[in-house]
């Protein structure tokens, strides 16, 4: 008897040269590539938005059908920036890859994202359905990309980051947008001057970010939305007008394509931009809480199982309750404060004031190796426990009825199981004392409110030793 020819073995049989030649270029579809005129909004030398007028092309069609006919779409790097003017789709299993120093840049007015996966829906109704289908195997890599973001206050009519032009998921807001995925990767890219989410996901699982690099990014760099899990983020840099890393189990509705828990997830070897520099928040955001939708269906967002180590100058962890600043506070916020397990934090470093800021109810958290580089004032603490207070001053320091408080202070919570060690100055191997390094808050009503602000509250962080 003849042995059976399997697939495996007859691809091994195949000369490599075969193999490589089935992948045709970008270039062979360049016939379905568009040369039109626009207008675009760039600063000039002064900094004052001027309008330049832009003939290019747009490569949307050409790289699509590339994706759509063998699976895979490399961009080869040239001189001229590559447009899109909708995004990339990009199925199970596929591949695309762009030169480092390929720039492709969204056409003013798109206001879509620029790559994501091919089953995008509005899952924000309810809590995900545990047989919801799932995009897989996807990698993205290489490019810089940019929404043409150019000033703060400039977008070219590219504000949020849809999944479609008609009728998009809503919530969605990427850059890179992967939502409903298994197993995805996104590697060595850079986000330029770019409004939605560097990357933004949701219901992913085993998924892995690594190497993106953040210039003038005006949002989050690395924006995930429950659910989510399983998932490894490392090596984000650059300058975020906002959170370099956000994971949101619970989140503002207008911004959430969908709610649920976020656990077991690695954030590593984030670095902040420099604060002489940069005046963002230079943050990294865990937002657990209880979602209540419409119908009045209770969903548990929390946070279980992170781990965030090799973090160098990050002004704030941000782990408190936030109703939403934008839709009302009073009509879009968490059912309490959300509940973190096992929250892990290893070899931290702060060339500059940082701290971690806890209001949220936490069952294990654990605090190790820091490396503090700045001179410690007296009422300096790397861990503050218990509600913050904070007033928005809307409308103007002489419109105090228009003012609104962004935290929850009268708010408590609880936190238990805590190991702290190693936190110790530049010149010291001696670790400094509990009572430096941490700070439980009891809020207190403010009686001069509004001659001077805060407001306070009522709420306390309790940490039971």
């Amino acid at each position: 008897m003849k042995p059976t020819l399997t697939l495996f073995t007859a691809l091994l049989l195949v000369p490599p040269a075969a193999l490589q030649a089935a992948e045709k270029p970008l270039s062979d579809w360049q016939h379905l590539v568009r040369t039109e005129t626009w207008t675009e909004k760039w600063p000039d030398a002064s900094g004052k938005a001027e309008t330049r007028n832009v003939t290019a092309e747009v490569w949307t069609q050409a790289m699509q059908a590339t994706l759509n006919a063998q699976g895979t779409l490399h961009i080869p790097a040239r001189a001229q920036p590559y447009y899109l003017d909708s995004p990339l789709v990009v199925k199970s299993g596929q591949k695309l890859s762009a030169d480092p120093t390929a720039e492709l840049r969204l056409k003013p007015g798109s206001n879509t994202c620029m790559v994501r996966n091919e089953h995008v829906v509005t899952l924000n109704t309810k809590p995900v359905p545990a047989d919801q289908p799932l995009d897989m195997d996807i990698t993205i890599e290489g490019g810089i990309w940019t929404t043409l973001a150019t000033t703060e206050k400039e977008w070219n009519g590219n504000l949020l980051g849809r999944s479609s032009k008609e009728n998009p998921a809503f919530g969605t807001h990427g850059v890179i947008l992967l939502q409903n995925v298994r197993g995805v990767t996104v590697k060595n890219i850079t986000v330029r001057q770019s409004r939605p989410f560097g990357v933004h996901l949701a219901n992913a699982h085993e998924f892995t970010v690594e190497n993106i690099t953040l210039e003038e990014h005006r949002r989050d760099g690395v924006h995930v939305t429950g659910p989510a899990s399983d998932g490894v983020i490392r090596g984000v840099r650059g300058n975020s007008s906002d959170d370099d890393v956000a994971l949101t189990a619970w989140a503002w509705k207008n911004n959430a394509p969908s709610f649920g828990p976020i656990e077991r997830i690695t954030v590593e070897a984030v670095t902040g931009w420099p604060e002489d520099d940069h005046e963002g928040n230079i943050a990294i955001r865990l937002l657990p809480g209880v979602k209540r939708f419409e119908d009045g269906t209770m969903l548990d967002c929390s946070i279980r199982d992170i781990t965030l180590r090799r973090i160098t100058d990050i002004r704030h962890f941000k782990i408190y309750d936030q109703p939403n600043l934008e839709r009302g506070r009073d009509t879009d916020f968490s059912i309490g404060v959300g509940a973190v397990k096992n929250l892990r934090f290893e070899d931290l470093t702060f060339n500059r004031p940082g701290q971690i800021e806890l209001h949220a109810n936490t069952d294990g958290l654990s605090i190790h190796n820091v490396q503090v580089n700045h001179p410690i004032t007296p009422d300096w603490h790397l861990l503050a426990i218990g509600p913050p207070s904070q007033t928005y001053k809307r409308g103007g320091p002489t419109a105090p009825e228009k003012w609104f408080e962004i935290f929850s202070p009268d708010l408590d919570c609880t936190l238990r199981n805590v190991s702290i060690s190693g936190v110790h100055t530049r010149d010291s191997q001696t670790d400094l004392p509990i009572e430096q390094v941490t700070k439980v808050i009891e809020q207190k009503l403010n009686p001069d409110y509004p001659k001077t602000t805060p407001k306070g509250g009522t709420g306390k962080g309790i940490w039971i030793r």
